[in-house]
């Protein structure tokens, strides 16, 4: 604490953005006695993570399941950390039931591992030395995260780190840090198994944003191994919302201040060291600047672009641009009433509809289904949520967008009801998200979703780092290593927290 180290003034530590990145690391801060301000357009914290309600149903807006819960996991350290509860929870069992066109049954992915193991066996006969592969690849690389590397690593401390963290088993890594899932597949005589692509493509897609033929192999081991004991996807209590609130009470608890509906304008930045942001305030109009010791921008690279502007260090605006497009994503929220619902249904299913069409635009569906008494819908009812990836410019150029939103909804309405017993009766509410909204309501460029495709060039140790060009400026949030989801949002900013701290 630098209360205990005699420091008379606090630095200042100004967070941009109040996602899950964004909370955990100006949480974190706050408890080690900085004095953090955290900022966000929204009304509500939590970012792609949070929640909204109509008529008695929480509908989680973009995230719907959590890692990184049980113990040595990410949000159970940071929680143990703050001095918190970890918030209610279940592990998702299966964590995914997956359905393949005209298949009436599920791929259903296990948390217990022999069980997982024999499911894979029995629907992908031959293909057990491939999964074996992925198995001892996640052993290794869990093994050398659990050791806290940094990666990429911008400087000496950070090189030492993560030379602290590797150890004999991480070497056997190295001959696969360039090899896709793709060549893991043609290696192993299965790159013509249509059933298996698709699958490996619907669960990759959720993760790493990209298929099977692109995502890093060393990527995709982590992705596909976490659903399996001792660790595991997890449904919360309540709603997504419930890791925010308890994020948003450690910090205010230890001197931390929120402010919603602010919108920060510009990072300001003199003799390539970030001094602070300039500030408006949405109610009021005022603009203001707020003067910092250190800047974290919990936002995507291309808004850190834009808040930069001609600050950006020029080599690293050339990398952003150059960055694949990423995906957007249509989303159904849908309040029903539960006869709708199967019996024994998974809270979590995906949906393929044709072996040609694309993972997206309503070809494929992810679909989270509240369960009984977890507090997202009234007695009696459920509330289905089903997204689809979609090109962000399919939805910024189009001719109509009513109608095209019109036309998706039908649409996924009608895939839906293949599996649920939906009717207009059945329906008590319905509404519907496109890029548009997420770029309204999150202020993410373009509205995109789900962080930077995992692929070789961009994964781990050759991605976006905490550490920026501009020093004090930070970048925590799905932009950086280890991608998407709130587990790997909550590594960055443990990482971003490690370094600041090692600096002062």
């Amino acid at each position: 604490m630098f209360s205990s180290r005699g420091d008379r003034w606090p630095p200042r530590v100004v967070v941009v953005g109040a996602g899950i990145g964004g909370l955990t690391t100006g949480a974190l801060l706050a408890h080690c006695g900085y004095s953090v301000l955290v900022l966000d357009q929204a009304i509500v914290p939590g970012g792609c993570a949070s929640t909204f309600k109509r008529r008695g149903f929480t509908f989680d807006v973009g995230a719907t399941q959590v890692a990184g819960l049980e113990a040595g996991g990410i949000h159970r350290r940071i929680f143990s950390e703050l001095e918190i509860d970890l918030p209610e929870a279940t592990p998702c069992d299966p964590a995914c039931a997956v359905y393949l066109p005209g298949e009436a049954e599920p791929i259903s992915v296990w948390r217990n591992p022999q069980r997982w193991q024999a499911e894979r066996q029995r629907q992908f006969p031959g293909s057990e030395p491939f999964w074996q592969l992925l198995t001892e690849l996640f052993r290794y690389s869990w093994a050398f995260q659990s050791r806290n590397p940094v990666l990429p690593p911008r400087n000496i401390w950070d090189l030492w780190q993560l030379t602290k963290a590797v150890r004999a088993d991480t070497l056997l890594t190295l001959p696969h840090t360039f090899s896709t899932v793709g060549d893991a597949l043609r290696a192993n005589r299965l790159a013509d198994n249509q059933r298996l692509r698709a699958f490996l493509d619907l669960q990759l897609k959720l993760y790493s944003q990209v298929d099977a033929e692109s995502t890093a192999l060393l990527y995709a081991a982590t992705a596909l191994g976490v659903s399996q004991h001792p660790h595991g996807l997890f449904h919360l209590k309540g709603s997504m919302q419930a890791l925010s609130d308890r994020l948003v009470e450690a910090l205010k608890r230890d001197g931390g201040r929120l402010l919603m509906r602010h919108t920060v304008e510009q990072i300001q930045v003199e003799a390539g060291k970030a001094t602070g942001v300039i500030i408006r305030n949405q109610k009021t109009g005022k603009v203001w600047t707020q003067p910092a010791d250190q800047v974290i921008a919990n936002v995507t690279v291309q808004n850190l672009m834009s808040l930069l502007n001609e600050q950006a260090p020029q080599g690293y605006q050339h990398r952003v641009s150059k960055l694949p497009p990423a995906s957007g994503a249509f989303v159904i929220y849908l309040g029903v009433d539960r006869a709708v619902i199967p019996p024994n249904c998974p809270p979590h299913l995906q949906f393929l509809y044709d072996y040609d069409g694309p993972i997206g635009e309503n070809n494929s569906l992810f679909v989270s289904v509240s369960q009984p008494g977890d507090g997202r819908a009234p007695e009696g009812q459920a509330t289905l949520i089903a997204s689809s990836f979609t090109d962000p410019q399919l939805w910024w150029h189009c001719a109509d967008y009513e109608a095209l939103k019109r036309q998706y909804t039908e649409e996924a309405i009608s895939r839906l009801s293949q599996f649920f017993h939906l009717t207009e009766a059945t329906i008590v509410h319905q509404e519907a998200a496109t890029p548009l909204t997420f770029a309204h309501y999150t202020a993410r460029a373009q509205g995109v979703v789900g962080g930077i495709g995992q692929r070789v060039p961009t994964f781990g140790p050759f991605g976006f780092a905490t550490r920026t060009p501009i020093r004090h400026l930070w970048l925590v949030g799905d932009s950086t290593h280890p991608g998407e989801g709130t587990a790997g949002v909550s590594y960055s900013a443990l990482t971003a927290v490690r370094q600041i701290e090692a600096a002062s």
